[in-house]
């Protein structure tokens, strides 16, 4: 069963992780979350589920304005050429619906299927808010705890530069 956001909470408040969370209407794109930026400072993520032709899983967390090639993605990747994981996919593996996909979602990915990574861009930020497994809530968090959070779910991420040229 995926966890919920209060269990999300619960797993952030005992690690000692400081965390504040806004409530708003459904988000199903960056486009419709822009319009929160003034009530909700910090860097704010768009994240891609992907899967490569080996069916090895990656969660990319980058800034939601980040370009980021998916055509060659892969070979900053050392990985084979990727496409979106399916909706039952991320049911599946990270708990969450389309449109909610969030790196908190590692929470629910127990086997360690997904390799999280995030855009070295995004880590210039104090702050970043994500969704908690939910596109009607975003949580901010700092950056170092949520490199935490990762490590305590069993993803250390792997920080590198996917988003801009080569």
């Amino acid at each position: 069963m995926a966890a919920i956001p209060d269990q999300l909470f619960a797993f952030l408040d005992g690690l000692g992780i400081a965390h504040k969370t806004v409530t708003h209407p459904p988000l199903f794109t960056v486009e419709q979350s822009r319009a929160l930026r003034g009530q909700i400072p910090g860097g704010h993520t768009k994240n891609l589920f992907l899967r490569d032709k080996k069916n090895a899983l990656f969660l990319v967390v980058a800034e939601e304005d980040a370009e980021i090639e998916l055509k060659s993605l892969h070979h900053k990747l050392g990985a084979g050429r990727f496409s979106f994981g399916a909706a039952n996919l991320l049911r599946d593996v990270l708990g969450v619906e389309p449109g909610s996909v969030t790196a908190f979602g590692a929470i629910n990915d127990t086997e360690g299927r997904v390799t999280v990574v995030i855009d070295k861009a995004l880590m210039d930020h104090a702050t970043i808010n994500c969704h908690p497994l939910v596109n009607t809530m975003t949580t901010a968090i700092a950056r170092d705890d949520l490199i935490r959070f990762l490590e305590a779910t069993g993803h250390p991420p792997r920080v590198e530069q996917v988003s801009g040229g080569p």
